[in-house]
């Protein structure tokens, strides 16, 4: 099996200082990647501190002989996102590849929750995945290539109690990156959503004593793949956890047609409504949209 490097190629990993984005700048930067490792060294809250992990990863990465420059600019923010990007351009030229890795997490029940609260969460994961991906987007089409990987999460997928902002923050990024997969298609750029689960500073008050080894290191290797140029996926959401790699992906039930429907018919049919024996999947990439509509069409038409 020959190696997948990453030699001429130039990646922004946002978040990078710390957990999942260290494990990933790291990896990237062993074979051969110029990274631009983004961290303003918040709290899991958002908090400031005087920390600069993301200068410590890039010292790490140069000690071990690889190319890097630190960033502490917020993703929250246009001018942030841009900040990143220049960054990658003033000192590499281009940038090829964005992970958008960075996050924080104010979480508590929804009664008590403020909006406040929620854009807080909201704008540094959806706002900050749109800022930087916008600000490199013109440059990849321009180049004819670009690989970004959106980071959504369980949360995302199934939810949690007091996660409301993050859940539907981790949510979005699902239809961010399958949008992106299928704009990028004609400019040679391929998005796809990560949906990892490590041991990080955001498991803080979850008692992990009984798991497994859920280490960041089991996870990059499935976002390098992905951002990979021979990597032939997008669109799709992958799920590295525990030394398991599996794919999340929609799915329904064929359903039940009848020209027009009473109120009562649905608890009337509703088993065959539910039906899971014969589900249908539309990938999002390149036409579940229409794919979707197509097949509720074609019952109505009675094939």
């Amino acid at each position: 099996m020959s190696e997948l490097r990453f030699d001429g190629r130039v990646a922004v990993v946002t978040g990078g200082g710390r957990g999942l984005g260290r494990a990933y700048a790291l990896l990237l930067a062993s074979r051969g990647c110029k990274v631009i490792v983004n961290d303003p060294g918040v709290t899991r809250h958002g908090n400031d501190t005087t920390e600069v992990p993301a200068q410590d990863v890039a010292d790490e990465i140069r000690r071990m002989g690889g190319e890097a420059i630190a960033n502490l600019d917020s993703v929250s923010s246009p001018e942030g996102g841009q900040a990143i990007i220049d960054t990658a351009v003033s000192n590499y030229g281009k940038v090829d590849i964005v992970i958008n890795n960075a996050g924080i997490n104010v979480n508590g029940p929804f009664a008590d929750y403020t909006w406040d609260q929620f854009l807080t969460t909201f704008n540094v994961h959806v706002g900050g995945s749109f800022h930087v991906t916008r600000a490199a987007w013109p440059l990849m089409q321009e180049a004819g290539y670009g690989r970004i990987v959106m980071t959504s999460s369980i949360a995302g997928l199934y939810t949690s109690a007091t996660n409301l902002a993050y859940s539907v923050s981790k949510a979005g990024l699902m239809a961010f990156s399958n949008v992106l997969a299928i704009e990028g298609a004609d400019h040679g750029i391929k998005s796809n959503a990560i949906i990892p689960s490590a041991v990080t500073r955001l498991s803080e008050g979850i008692d992990t004593s009984n798991f497994p080894k859920m280490t960041p290191e089991q996870v990059a290797p499935t976002v390098a793949w992905l951002v990979h140029e021979s990597c032939t996926a997008s669109g799709e959401m992958f799920v590295p956890l525990a030394g398991r790699v599996g794919k999340a992906y929609v799915a329904e039930t064929r359903g039940a047609w009848q020209d027009e429907w009473a109120i009562e018919d649905i608890p009337a049919r509703l088993a065959e409504i539910e039906d899971t024996s014969q589900q249908v999947v539309f990938p999002p990439f390149p036409s579940g949209f229409f794919d979707h509509l197509n097949y509720s069409f074609e019952m109505a038409r009675g094939k």
